[in-house]
């Protein structure tokens, strides 16, 4: 028995009717009967009894005192397809920022979990304003207690940044590369980078190989950056929320690469 050709089928079959796929969406939040469902989804009548009764048939719904149930592996099937759709529509809309860039260091979670991003804005430059992606960076940076980030090269005004951010008793968790690991700590007050050290509040991991994305986690907000297939940071574009499950996704990137700098 071919059990993959199978779950082809099977999916084939739930994405091939978007009437199917609201169906499915409704028992997948609350049982229902076929009038229920026609008031939720104002679709017609005949079109939700005839794919009730091919879902039904097809053993994806069964029906228990005249209402109908998802069946546990139609609700895998179905979740599967839904992030898949919403991966696609998030990628369609920011193209400019994911097409014909370096995805290489993004984790297999992160590719996965790509719909945590749904609530994220695209910040460009424009022609009046070609520093819009910095400027938006840099007041995240100046309104934040705590940072992570990855930094993939050192802008002239990080380490003063980073400095105001220790002043206030603040925590910095950078990765950087090689090449500037030193200039970037050696470029903060003596003092202040001293005492961060020796409290912790200072922590900077050297990445032996090119760093190819940009990454900040600040207490409100995370931005990312991505390289251009030529090797040049595309400095023209960032990708930033201030919502929970970007911030998780950033989090998880952020500690992908660390665990890279420690092995």
């Amino acid at each position: 028995m071919d059990t993959s050709n199978n779950i082809d089928n099977d999916i084939k079959f739930l994405a091939k009717s978007e009437i199917r796929l609201k169906i499915l969406n409704e028992l997948d939040k609350h049982p229902d009967n076929v009038r229920g469902l026609v008031k939720k989804t104002n679709i017609a009548y005949s079109s939700v009894s005839s794919n009730i009764g091919k879902l039904e048939n097809h053993d994806y719904i069964t029906k228990v005192e005249n209402k109908y149930y998802i069946n546990p592996m139609t609700q895998v099937y179905y979740k599967t397809l839904m992030d898949f759709k919403n991966s696609v529509e998030l990628v369609n809309d920011y193209d400019s920022f994911w097409n014909k860039h370096n995805l290489n260091q993004l984790s297999i979670t992160s590719i996965k979990r790509i719909t945590d991003l749904k609530n994220s804005e695209l910040i460009e430059t424009t022609p009046i304003d070609i520093y819009k992606t910095h400027n938006t960076i840099k007041n995240q940076i100046m309104n934040t207690k705590n940072i992570k980030a990855i930094f993939p090269y050192l802008h002239p005004e990080y380490p003063n940044l980073i400095e105001g951010i220790l002043k206030n008793n603040g925590t910095v968790e950078l990765i950087v590369p090689k090449s500037i690991f030193k200039e970037l700590l050696f470029r903060v007050n003596d003092n202040v980078r001293r005492k961060a050290l020796r409290y912790k509040k200072l922590k900077v991991y050297s990445f032996k190989n090119d760093l190819n994305l940009y990454l900040t986690i600040c207490d409100e907000n995370m931005s990312l950056g991505l390289f251009k297939n030529d090797g040049s940071f595309d400095q023209n574009r960032v990708l930033v929320s201030s919502d929970e499950q970007s911030h998780e996704w950033a989090e998880e990137l952020f500690n992908h690469i660390k665990k890279q700098v420690k092995e």
